[in-house]
């Protein structure tokens, strides 16, 4: 049974930074998806950004130059690193796990493709 518990998230003032950790446990595939999502009220989720079981990455238009994925195999944590923070950041924040790759570009958008969510964790900036 795979978890996912993300922490990190808090209130910032605009320009500022955060960092988004996943800590995920249940999950032994070496192949697999990993990504972030957010999501404010009255809106659907959006994909912020994904890694691969290879390393490579992908990234919303919105975020790109701002965010960070990356993950570390031995702590099992998956992390966003956001730079240059917007009001427009301001959502809850979900990492999303499933057992295959990230699939062709821009497939990793879909949150049909995920079968692992975590609680989320609000991130606010002003």
């Amino acid at each position: 049974h795979v978890q996912l518990v993300e922490s990190g998230g808090g209130s910032v003032q605009a320009g500022g930074s955060l960092t988004l950790s996943c800590i995920v446990s249940g999950y032994t595939l070496s192949t697999y998806c990993m990504a972030w999502y957010r999501q404010t009220p009255g809106k659907e989720r959006e994909g912020v950004a994904a890694i691969d079981s290879d390393g490579s990455t992908s990234y919303a238009d919105s975020v790109k130059g701002r965010f960070s994925i990356s993950e570390d195999h031995a702590k099992y944590t998956l992390y966003l690193q956001m730079n240059s923070l917007e009001p427009g950041d301001t959502a809850m924040y979900y990492c999303a796990t499933e057992p295959g790759t990230c699939g062709p570009p821009g497939w990793w958008k879909l949150p049909s493709l995920y079968n692992s969510w975590g609680q989320g964790t609000q991130v606010t900036v002003s």
